[in-house]
């Protein structure tokens, strides 16, 4: 008779503590397959993800098609172009010149580009990195619009902005900028005598062994290239942009592997040094000390308590996003073939579940009585100023922003609300006999109840469906951003590049508003009095742009 031998304690602890964390891994591939297979159709565009956590990868998938026209299903090797998660390359590049004793962020850009107009002011590299130049975006110029093949050289696309009205003067302002990254890309051709497209080869690529990796091309074969889609009513191939105009703020394609080669080189300091690793990734300020999230090509913020560095990219047929969570050693990389949806929520949403803090969910909203629902209405001010009312209307509640849009909040308790997406939250509460909301975003902030009517609430005209049928089409605003208005059973839908279709509403003939966000689209007709542009009004800023389908 054989006796049975006994696993010693400690082996048995290590035994059960991997079973543990395989489940773990078990439960974080079912919650992030059951995201991404809801927002990617099995028959249409797709994306890829990766998910790497404590040294290892443990989620890599594809979802949907990379090809439509061919069946080519996605597979985590598809290469995309990765728009604006350009910028970090971009960057880093700056900063390793700077190391090298070639240039100084603190440097006027008149120093490399004697003859660029500054109209007097004082413009720095600095500037540029983080997207206060003031300078005009050339994506937002009119006259532009229209040359999306159109191939340039880095000073021909300067040229096109260089002489228009500044917006702000230099550090007074953050507003993200791709012209500033244009510039950059230039003084790097400047100071090291070679391209961009060279340098960034020779120096990240091949030197990090990025084989997944290319300056974007349309003509060279590049192999498991994703190909790009739009959707206008169903898919359609993206339209054609010359990678000479995103060049160095955006015309980089990679993949998901060659992003978390990169992003381990940025961790272990491959590239550049700690110290200027660190100008990158912690946000910078404006001239007058305000703190803004934004350094120098990426973005500094919080997920769920922890801090995140994160960018985002959108580009013609394409959308892309990038989390790094320090704290926790974790990277999440989307990458989409369709700029139909941006996966910025989706890869937030994968990371708070993956460092063990889920958002919650509206689906576990709950039912509260009338009382329950009345009792937090009211105007709350917050220490910034801002003043946000919560108000009922047919046994939903609501939260607005003054001068902002009204959005449905859901109860998860009789004091606890989030917003949809769970990122954002209300916990209401009583403090001396007076409401009081801490608004919960990346940040806390808490509002003290005032006395102050709710805004009143812009009134909607109908319109037939023969007239709205007339602002139906395609309106390209930048070569990276388009609005398509579409009607369906009598309503009129606007759809911006890399969102979902949103209903619009008719304040008066050719004015319309959004309920989602505080926009409203203005249109314009030509002599015959036909529809043949549109004006974006948004957060301050307007942004026109021609019919052009």
């Amino acid at each position: 008779m054989k006796t049975l031998k006994l696993l010693p304690q400690k082996a048995l602890f290590l035994f059960f503590m991997l079973l543990g964390l395989h489940s773990i891994s078990q439960n974080i591939e079912k919650d992030v397959d059951a995201i991404l297979s809801e927002q990617y159709e099995h028959n249409g565009p797709g994306a890829t993800a990766l998910i790497y956590k404590d040294g290892e990868v443990i989620y890599r998938k594809g979802f949907g098609y990379a090809n439509l026209e061919l069946d080519v299903k996605m597979q985590p090797e598809h290469v995309f172009e990765i728009g604006s998660i350009t910028k970090q390359f971009t960057a880093i590049a700056i900063l390793m010149l700077e190391e090298q004793g070639k240039l100084k962020v603190e440097d006027e850009i008149t120093k490399y580009i004697p003859d660029y107009p500054t109209n007097g002011k004082t413009i720095t590299i600095h500037h540029l990195l983080n997207h206060t130049s003031g300078i005009k975006s050339y994506t937002a110029i009119e006259s532009f619009r229209e040359q999306a093949r159109v191939d340039f050289t880095p000073t021909e696309l300067i040229d096109v902005f260089k002489d228009q009205p500044m917006d702000f003067n230099p550090g007074e302002q953050y507003r993200y900028n791709n012209s500033g990254y244009v510039i950059l890309g230039y003084i790097i051709e400047l100071i090291t005598k070679d391209s961009y497209e060279a340098f960034i080869q020779k120096n990240f690529f091949d030197k990090l062994g990025m084989k997944n990796t290319y300056y974007g091309s349309h003509e060279k074969i590049i192999k498991n290239r994703a190909y790009g889609y739009q959707n206008r009513d169903g898919y359609v191939n993206a339209d054609y942009l010359s990678m000479t105009l995103p060049y160095a703020a955006g015309a980089i394609i990679s993949n998901v592997d060659d992003l978390l080669i990169w992003q381990k080189a940025l961790n272990n300091h491959e590239l550049i040094s700690k110290e200027s690793y660190e100008k990158a990734i912690n946000g910078s300020s404006l001239n007058n000390g305000d703190y803004i999230g934004y350094g120098y090509g990426l973005q500094a913020g919080k997920i769920q308590g922890s801090k995140s560095i994160t960018h985002g990219g959108g580009i013609f047929g394409y959308t892309t996003q990038g989390i790094y969570l320090p704290e926790e050693d974790v990277f999440v990389s989307v990458l989409t073939n369709c700029d139909c949806s941006s996966p910025g929520n989706y890869a937030t949403k994968i990371a708070a579940i993956v460092i063990g803090k889920p958002f919650p969910d509206i689906k576990d909203a709950i039912v509260l009585n009338e009382s329950e629902l009345n009792k937090w209405i009211g105007a709350y001010e917050f220490p910034n100023g801002a003043i946000r009312h919560i108000t009922v209307e047919n046994g939903k509640v609501f939260s607005q922003r003054e001068n902002s849009t009204k959005f449905e909040i859901f109860p998860l308790s009789s004091t606890r609300f989030i917003f949809d997406g769970g990122n954002i939250e209300y916990n209401f509460s009583m403090v001396n006999g007076k409401k009081q909301a801490i608004f919960k975003t990346e940040e806390v902030a808490i509002g003290k109840e005032i006395d102050k009517a709710p805004p009143v609430a812009k009134t909607e005209i109908n319109l037939s469906e023969e007239v709205l049928k007339g602002y139906v089409g395609k309106y390209q605003l930048t070569p990276e951003f388009a609005i398509e208005i579409k009607v369906n059973n009598g309503k009129i839908y606007g759809q911006a590049t890399g969102q979902g279709p949103n209903e619009i509403f008719a304040e008066a003939k050719d004015k319309f508003f959004l309920k989602v966000v505080a926009a409203e689209l203005i249109f314009g007709r030509d002599e015959s009095g036909n529809v043949n542009m549109v004006t974006l009004n948004q957060g301050g800023q307007q942004i026109s742009g021609k019919k052009v389908e």
